[in-house]
């Protein structure tokens, strides 16, 4: 981590969390039964555009299915709800630190975090609040929503790991399998996926495919 500006670097914590490399992103608890299914052991659920309770049904739906696998469910944005359903993490963007986040609430609930960061200083307000991992992206352009940034490409994946250090890394946007490979070359710790296994035309086989070429020696 020499050459890293201190402002950059994580501040001190008691454990670092292992995470599988394999990150699949999901918007229902029927996805996270077929992924986990498969052999997914660190899924996100992410649903826009629906109510708390809805959100809030389908997380105890997919807590229990990971529960019940020995997988992890991350729940995004909706950090109350992690909360109150009991999920081990919560993944936060930016814009919900923007919204009024409440992070102390979150880890007196015993819940792990996740941030995502795209810049300098996102990453520097990022690890100011010691999160137990950090996403950058989009790596690669993504059809999955219309980005602020542009990709970030992977000399960046390799600069966020020398500065976040042993801290877990996770990259994201625009992914299929041949470019998550290049980004755990490059220094992710994880990869993260939406399309190219929800668009997929068997994506149970997709996943199979991913999972064996992450967890691969």
């Amino acid at each position: 981590m020499s050459g890293a500006p201190l402002s950059l670097l994580p501040q001190a914590r008691d454990e670092l969390v292992t995470l599988d490399p394999f990150y699949p992103i999901v918007d229902s608890a029927d996805w996270v039964r077929r992924l986990v299914g498969v052999g997914a052991r660190l899924i996100q659920l992410r649903m826009k555009d629906k109510d708390e309770a809805t959100i809030a049904a389908e997380a105890r739906v997919a807590l229990k299915i990971c529960r019940d696998a020995g997988a992890t469910l991350v729940i995004n944005d909706h950090w109350r709800v992690a909360i109150d359903v009991g999920a081990p993490w919560a993944h936060l963007g930016q814009g919900d630190l923007d919204q009024g986040a409440d992070v102390g609430a979150i880890r007196r609930a015993g819940l792990k975090l996740g941030l995502s960061t795209h810049d300098d200083a996102e990453l520097a307000r990022a690890l100011a609040l010691k999160p137990d991992y950090v996403a950058l992206g989009p790596i690669y352009p993504t059809v999955l929503k219309a980005m602020a940034f542009a990709p970030q490409g992977l000399e960046r994946v390799g600069e966020w790991k020398k500065r976040v250090g042993a801290l877990p890394l996770v990259a994201i946007g625009g992914l299929n399998l041949e470019r998550a490979k290049a980004c755990l070359t490059a220094g992710a710790d994880v990869v993260s996926v939406v399309t190219d296994i929800a668009l997929n035309p068997d994506p149970e086989a997709r996943a199979r495919e991913w999972i064996a070429a992450t967890r691969s020696p």
